[in-house]
Parts: structure tokens; sequence; C-alpha cells
């Protein structure tokens, strides 16, 4: 390996409009390949997006020696099965969020990477975003005092009914897609594992997924988290923390725009400090993470035992859902 890593693209999913200029921008990368199940689609996707070999099948990007690592975009159901064949074939993987269709399923995964010691992470992009250092800076400097509640939301209307986030055979559903964000969200700010968890949601009668859910978490510190999320509502991504004496708001969490400065709220009562954080692309800081593990032989900023952990609570609040909610 040289001092770029060559990413291949295991499918041609539209997430991969983010991350793939995101490798094209890192210093430390290039896209080298796509595979999709149509040759042709291949064909079409990599004039799109600038890559120079295309692969008519999975397999043959996964086997390819043009190839270091995989960015794996799959549906989520599809996730376990295909990254464990990524570690089958010694390529290091980045897969997207949600790690798998649920916690023990992201155990094998993990497993099977660390069978082969190949390097794997979780493509939760948000968390390189400097905005998200800087709120832990102020919260580490006492800033809002002792934190209490984390708030946060993450919600966006879906008007088409085939989207393969509707789909409960693909481990669709707003938890999975969004929710999944404000879980990690907690966890992250905290640094700790929730004790106890509640949720409630409704279930679209046709879709068989959780369209709107809430959960509320509390964590051994006496935190307490409270979210909502889901795919039938207006578009919303921010947290919002609150300590003993003030809070700190962040109004564009998860997805800010990479052209714009992100701004964080830090106020005391009526008094407002704002904290002016510079335009970033946070999937391009990932995959930048990424490939120097990979070029300096270092685990992944985060580890995958995280993704198994993030999917353990995920697991515990969907069932609570599914068990005792209404009909969307």
């Amino acid at each position: 390996m040289a001092d770029n890593v060559r990413w291949g693209i295991l499918s041609t999913a539209n997430i991969g409009r983010k991350v793939i200029p995101a490798i094209h921008a890192s210093r430390n990368g290039v896209v080298a390949a796509v595979a999709s199940r149509s040759l042709e689609r291949a064909r079409e996707f990599a004039a799109e997006q600038s890559i120079p070999i295309v692969y008519g099948s999975y397999e043959e990007l996964i086997e390819s020696d043009q190839v270091d690592a995989i960015y794996n975009p799959l549906p989520n159901s599809m996730h376990a099965e295909w990254s464990i064949k990524c570690a089958q074939a010694g390529k290091a993987t980045l897969c997207e969020k949600p790690f798998a269709s649920d916690a023990a399923e992201a155990q094998t995964i993990v497993d099977a990477f660390e069978g082969r010691a190949v390097l794997l992470a979780e493509a939760f992009m948000y968390r390189f975003h400097p905005q998200h250092a800087k709120v832990k800076s102020i919260l580490a400097e006492g800033g809002i005092g002792d934190l209490k509640i984390i708030n946060s939301s993450f919600t966006f209307f879906i008007s088409d009914e085939a989207n393969i986030r509707l789909s409960k055979a693909l481990a669709g559903g707003g938890l999975m897609d969004v929710g999944c964000y404000c879980i990690n969200l907690m966890r992250f700010i905290t640094g700790e594992e929730p004790e106890t968890m509640t949720a409630v949601g409704n279930i679209g009668q046709r879709t068989g997924v959780d369209e709107i859910l809430a959960g509320a978490l509390k964590f051994p510190s006496g935190v307490i988290g409270h979210f909502d999320c889901g795919l039938r509502a207006d578009r919303q991504q921010s947290y919002r923390l609150k300590g003993t004496n003030g809070s700190i708001v962040v109004l564009s969490s998860f997805t800010p725009d990479k052209h714009k400065d992100t701004i964080v709220q830090q106020w005391r009562g009526d008094q407002l400090t704002e904290h002016v954080i510079a335009p970033v692309d946070h999937y391009q800081l990932m995959v930048e993470d990424f490939a120097d593990a990979l070029l300096g032989d270092r685990p992944p900023h985060f580890p995958p035992s995280d993704a198994v952990r993030n999917m353990e609570v995920v697991d515990s609040l969907l069932a609570q859902s599914l068990g005792g909610s209404e009909k969307a």
C-alpha cells in the first residue's frame, strides 16, 4: 500500500454520492472501483462519480487486488453478510450505520474482523464534525454546570412508499435510520451506557416499521436523555444539553451543510454566546481518519465494539415500541 488507500464502493447506493466526493477530496484516499449487481448500472455510476474500475458483482470488488478498503453502504439487512465477506478477504471495511440488523448480528461482524486482525469501523460521520468536540470542551470546562438532560431530535418526511427505509425486510424504520444517531449522540456525550430505557412508537400499518418513535434513557451518572425520531415528520436535526446553570444548543447536529458555518449556542440564563465552527465535510474527516488508521496500522478512532453497544440500545427500544405501540 502506498500513501493513499484505494477504496472500493460496494454498490451504487445513493449515500455514496456524499461519501465518494469526500474520498475524492481526501488527502489519503482515492476511489478505485465500484461494484453493482448490474454491470451497466456500475458503469453509469462510475462515469457519474469519476471511478476508474467497475465490477458487475460484489464478489469481484471484494477480491480485487486493486482495492485496499471497502465502503459498505448496502441496505441494513445486508451489512453483516457482505462485511463478513470483506473480512474473509482481508479487506478493511467502513460499514454504514446502523451497523447491522441487530446487536447479535453486529457482534458477528466484529468477531469476523477481530479474528483476522482486519480494520473495521462504523460510518457515523457526524462524530467527526468539530462542533461536537466544542460541545464536549464546554462541558469539560463546566460551561453549563453539571449535565442533567439531553434532548435530541432527528426526523424527516418520506413520501416515496418504495423507499428502502420503509422496508421491514431490509431492516428499515425510523429508529434504525435516524434514531440511532440520537442514541449514539447521548452515549458519545455522556461516555456511558444507559441503565434503563423506554420507547413508544407508531408502527406503519402497511410498512410494519416504526415510522415515528420517541425514547427516554437514564444513564448511570443520573443524566436523562430523551429523543424523537421518524420518517413521517418535518425535517429536524438538533440537540440540547441542559445543565445546572446553563445549556448548549446545536441546531444542525447530524447533517450540517459542509459549505456553511455551524453554530454552537451556549446559554447562561438569558446570556447567549455563539461559538462559530468553520465549514468542514465530516464525511471527508471520517474517511481520512479511517485511511490514517489503515496506513498507520492503528485502531479506528471509534472502536467497532461501540457499534454493538449502540445496536443493543436500538434493539431494546425497538422491542418496546413494536410490543406496545399503536398503528400509524
